[in-house]
């Protein structure tokens, strides 16, 4: 069930592991070594979920794989919310808020809709 089209989720988690790598080493650099690496295993695993649908062995592996990727997006979110609140850590740069969010919404767009289409 290999997809090799340029495809605009797999893109936009690769781009946001990329984020969440940088970001996660500035976190390394203030000694917040716990957070980096909550933040760094969450964040990529959204990707790395999202690049396995693309050789699910069926619909239901395929759905399976998002809803992974949907609770690592939303574990993300939430270790994100965490550094943006404290005082004692680096404020989150918008562009990676937007980016989860958007991530987070079209995740759930495929998996309503690969139900449906089950």
């Amino acid at each position: 069930m290999r997809n090799d089209k340029d495809n605009l989720i797999v893109n936009k988690t690769f781009e946001f592991s990329l984020e969440i790598i940088e970001f996660t080493e500035n976190l390394r650099s203030l000694r917040k070594f716990q957070m980096a690496s909550q933040l760094f295993r969450s964040g990529t695993s959204i990707g790395a979920n999202t690049r396995e649908t693309q050789n699910a062995e069926s619909s239901a592996d395929f759905i399976h794989k998002f809803k992974i990727a949907a609770k690592e997006g939303d574990e993300t979110d939430y270790w994100l919310q965490l550094c943006d609140e404290s005082k004692h850590y680096p404020d989150v740069p918008p562009s990676m808020k937007s980016n989860i969010t958007s991530i987070n919404r079209i995740i759930s767009k495929i998996i309503s809709a690969s139900k449906k289409n089950r």
